[in-house]
This record gives C-alpha cells, sequence and structure tokens, in this order.
C-alpha cells in the first residue's frame, strides 16, 4: 500500500504571528523562512554540514541505538544573543514521561555552527516572534532559549522522532526546522489542541521548512520513520523559547539574577 502523505498548511511570513495567536501553530516554506528570518537560504544549509557529525544520545531509555544529537543554550533579548555556559537538559515527568526528571548532559553544539552569523539570525528572529505573540506589553523580554540538533536514523529498522508520544515541552515557543530528509518513508508531524478535538497531520519535506507552536495550547508529536534505502535518516532543528527561566532545579535562582541584571 502507498503513503498517503498531507502537505503542510504553510503559512506567509507577514502572517505567522497572527496564524499563531488563532490557531496555535504556524509552518513556513524553506523561502518563506529566508524571508522571515533575513538569512539566505544558503547560509541556512551551510549549517546543515554539521549534523553528520552529532554523537550518539546515551540517554534513550527505550532501549533505541536510533538518535544522536547536541545541545546548546542562550539568552535573547532585544537582538542580542548570548550563548550561557554549558547546562544539562531537564523536563518535568509532567511533559515527558520517559525521559523527564534527569538531567540529560548532552554535547555541546560546535563553536563553528554557534559562531555562524545565520545561527544569530534564526534565534533572534524566533526571540522578536515570541515577543510579538506571548510578551504583549512587557515586550521586549528575555528569553531561554534551547537548542537541539537531532539526527534520527534507520540503522535498526525503524527511528522513533519523539519516543515520548504526543506531548509538549514546557515551554512558550517550540520551533522544529527540517534541516534534512533522505531515504525514509513516515516522519509525519501532528499537532493537536491540548484542550479540544481540533488537529493537522502533514509531512516537513523540504529542507529548511520550519514549524512554530505555542506549547501551552497544543500537543505535538512525529511518526517513526522506516528506511526506503540503507541509511536513511531525518534531521533536524528543535529551538524552544521559554520566559522566566530554564527548566531545572537552578530555575529560580536564574529567573532572580535575570531580574537583578536587567533592574535598572
Amino acid at each position: 500500500m502507498a503513503e498517503v502523505t498531507f502537505p503542510p498548511p504553510f503559512t506567509r511570513p507577514d502572517g505567522v504571528a497572527d496564524r499563531l495567536r488563532q490557531t496555535g501553530y504556524a509552518v513556513l516554506s524553506p523561502a518563506d523562512v529566508a524571508v522571515w528570518s533575513g538569512c539566505r537560504l544558503a547560509d541556512l544549509q551551510a549549517l546543515a554540514a554539521d549534523w553528520a557529525a552529532l554523537p550518539p544520545d546515551d540517554f534513550l531509555k527505550d532501549g533505541g541505538r536510533y538518535r544522536r544529537r547536541r545541545h546548546a543554550c542562550f539568552e535573547v533579548v532585544q537582538g542580542d544573543v548570548v550563548q550561557v555556559p554549558h547546562r544539562a537538559h531537564w523536563q518535568p515527568l509532567e511533559y515527558n514521561a520517559l525521559h523527564g526528571g534527569m538531567e540529560r548532559w548532552f554535547a555541546p553544539m560546535t563553536p563553528e555552527t554557534v559562531a555562524q552569523p545565520a545561527w544569530t539570525q534564526l534565534l533572534a528572529a524566533l526571540a522578536v516572534l515570541s515577543d510579538a505573540v506571548f510578551a504583549g506589553a512587557e515586550a521586549p523580554v528575555r528569553w531561554f532559549v534551547e537548542a537541539h540538533q537531532f539526527r534520527i536514523d534507520t540503522t535498526d529498522g525503524i527511528g522513533r522522532p519523539t519516543p515520548e508520544g504526543a506531548h509538549r515541552d514546557g515551554v512558550d515557543l517550540v520551533a522544529v526546522f527540517l534541516v534534512a530528509r533522505e531515504g525514509v518513508k513516515g516522519g509525519e508531524t501532528r499537532v493537536f489542541e491540548a484542550a479540544g478535538p481540533a488537529g493537522q497531520r502533514f509531512t516537513l519535506s523540504e529542507p529548511w521548512s520550519l514549524m512554530l507552536l505555542d506549547d501551552a495550547r497544543m500537543i505535538h508529536e512525529t511518526t517513526p520513520i522506516q528506511p526506503l534505502v540503507p541509511g536513511g535518516y531525518r534531521d533536524t532543528l528543535v529551538v524552544t523559547c521559554r520566559r522566566g527561566s530554564f527548566q531545572g532545579a537552578d530555575g529560580v535562582a536564574q529567573q532572580s539574577a535575570g531580574q537583578v541584571a536587567t533592574t535598572p
């Protein structure tokens, strides 16, 4: 039986904030990601080389070997992007029943990738959007940003982009960029209202297409991938923006420090 796929419901760049407010999610084509972020598409594509050397994720609790990743954290305010010292990724069990409640120390993103102007432009654009959609009269606010590079491969026959299932992340904004998709089937994106029946399913297939989510309103997942040819894989960049602090045991201290630092 042939695989049935549904195209993404793309939004124009000038309508992203309104779409997020109205429906809780928005999807941009690669060309429109370039317009929206102010990056040339060629510069975004140049970032993708880093995904070929991601180290294994040693924290998978389902016994799989299909996920590779790197992680980095930043603070962004008024377009000023500052990388913070490397820290563990932490989520409460409320949001991640499989891997929540534990500190996961992933390999850091490489300095060469973080130094690229396109990288800074992407994070700044996400912070501007977060100000517009979530901060209201308080904008601009300080955004605590986590970035995750993922490669899901099919070495063992199946790869799970979201082994925790349909979930939220405990942040304000979730951005999922498709970086590459080679020799696989599956990988359908599904978004649902957290407090309602409405949902949407579609497949991101073009490198640097982007899905944006209001995390408080939407639950999301991606279905498993299977190989069409040996060595098939799916690469993504997931970036989250959160007000107040990073998630973790030291979140209160971070929030207090941020408030002191921004007090006139």
